[in-house]
């Protein structure tokens, strides 16, 4: 009788412990989702382990040129253009020396260590002008607004009315040009082409947009294969008839209008290539 009774309530037990197909299934996917997750977090953690290991490994180089600028007083660590640049002694003597020949007036606009690097390329580029026969011609007109220079060239004297085939005539202009760009490797040069308002479509012309954009392209391709400027420098440019010197209303104006301009730009990160490039030399 007493394992009859003992039998009953384990059988009573196992019954009221059982758990129903829908209970069961419902662990179950809680079992995947959470096996899911537990993947996941893994792989997050290994991503940011990699993004910590790199960034460490940015520290280490970091530290390295501090600790060598702390043992040695030849080198200065300086931010430019958000990059951590380093300069060396004879860099910030030559740069010094250059911007010593320069009036107080200019030096004043240096605001930053930039500035002053910027006034430093443009240094020679501006006596290269001043040197060359660019000034002296009432066709072009020089303008340097602090670090930029700005050659208008009036297209009379690179183009026939309507056309993009420079003109031969202009060829000794595009040498004077070629001189002062490959003076100063170290800046950008770009060609802006500019239409007066008359509208134009020929067969080989669509519009303005067309014709200004061609003949900057004509004038890069000369500096590159005939007067070997490195390509890399050159940008062509061409804004139409939008960015008129004055109104269209008379052919004077017009002719104003038509014009090229050589805009010449520093450009830090090859100014510094230069530089390492000539203590290597030096080296």
């Amino acid at each position: 009788m007493t394992k009859k009774i003992i039998a009953v309530a384990i059988l009573t037990v196992l019954l009221s412990s059982c758990v129903s197909k829908k209970d069961y299934t419902a662990l179950e996917q809680d079992l995947i989702d959470t096996k899911g997750e537990l993947q996941k977090t893994t792989l997050e953690k290994e991503e940011l382990e990699a993004k910590f290991a790199k960034i460490e490994v940015r520290v280490d180089e970091y530290n390295e040129k501090i600790n060598s600028l702390q043992e040695t007083n030849d080198e200065q660590m300086v931010f430019v253009d958000d990059n951590l640049t380093v300069l060396s002694k004879d860099t910030r003597d030559n740069m010094n020396a250059t911007l010593a020949k320069m009036s107080p007036e200019e030096l004043a606009e240096a605001k930053t260590l930039k500035d002053s690097m910027n006034l430093a390329i443009s240094y020679k580029l501006k006596q290269s002008i001043n040197e060359s026969d660019l000034n002296n011609d009432n066709n072009i007109n020089v303008n340097i607004d602090k670090t930029v220079v700005m050659i208008s060239v009036a297209d009379s004297l690179l183009f026939r009315s309507g056309s993009y085939r420079v003109n031969p005539k202009a060829y000794s202009l595009l040498q004077n040009l070629a001189n002062v760009i490959n003076s100063e490797p170290s800046m950008d040069v770009m060609i802006e082409g500019h239409t007066d308002s008359r509208s134009i479509h020929t067969d080989g012309i669509e519009d303005n947009w067309d014709l200004s954009v061609k003949r900057s392209t004509a004038i890069v391709r000369l500096l590159q294969s005939k007067y070997e400027i490195d390509g890399s420098r050159l940008i062509p440019s061409g804004r139409s008839s939008y960015l008129p010197l004055t109104d269209n209303k008379t052919k004077e104006n017009r002719a104003r209008n038509r014009r090229t301009n050589i805009i010449i730009l520093p450009n830090l990160n090859k100014f510094f290539a230069l530089l390492a490039e000539e203590e290597v030399v030096k080296l």
